[in-house]
This record gives structure tokens, C-alpha cells and sequence, in this order.
């Protein structure tokens, strides 16, 4: 037996808009009711004795080390780009404001 109703279902659906069929009400209460007990299983399990986890295996940092490096020639840059005025990218105006 559900413990999520299809009246529940039903309200949540449209809070969020959704235009659901009878049928489809119906099979989202049973769905829906699954998701609910497992996360119910998950919150039994997770005990205080039991440490919080974001990720199964240990991460280290992936981060390049931050080296200085020369920058690229501003002038190479703006040679390969199709337009280019006082030495910035030259780039179509989309909000309709004045420049």
C-alpha cells in the first residue's frame, strides 16, 4: 500500500505544472512510494556512528600545480580572431542598449 496518495501526487504535479493523466497518478503514487522507502532504509542506516560520505573512494586534489607562465601575445591572439578594435575582441551587440 502506498504511503504517498494519488491526492498527494496529484498536488505536487500541480504545483509543478505537470498535467498528469489518471493513470499516470496512479503509477507515480507506487514510483514515488519506492523512492520514498528506500530513502527511508538509507536514513535508518546512516547512523551517527557512521561517517558521512560524498564520494565511495577516497579523492585527491586534481589541480595542476599554479605555475606563472609568459602570457600569449595579445597581438597573435587578436590576429586569428574575425574582428578586433583598439585591441579587444570585437563581438556583435545583442542587448539592444546603446554602446
Amino acid at each position: 500500500m502506498s504511503t504517498l496518495s494519488r491526492d498527494e501526487v496529484a498536488r505536487v504535479a500541480g504545483l509543478a505544472r505537470i498535467d498528469l493523466t489518471p493513470a499516470e497518478l496512479d503509477r507515480l503514487a507506487g514510483e514515488l512510494d519506492v523512492i520514498v522507502e528506500s530513502v527511508a532504509r538509507v536514513s535508518e542506516i546512516a547512523t551517527p556512528d557512521v561517517p558521512a560520505t560524498s564520494h565511495p573512494l577516497p579523492l585527491t586534489n586534481v589541480f595542476r600545480p599554479d605555475v606563472p607562465v609568459e602570457p600569449v601575445d595579445r597581438d597573435l591572439v587578436l590576429a586569428s580572431a574575425p574582428e578586433h578594435i583598439d585591441g579587444k575582441f570585437a563581438v556583435p551587440q545583442i542587448l539592444g542598449e546603446d554602446a
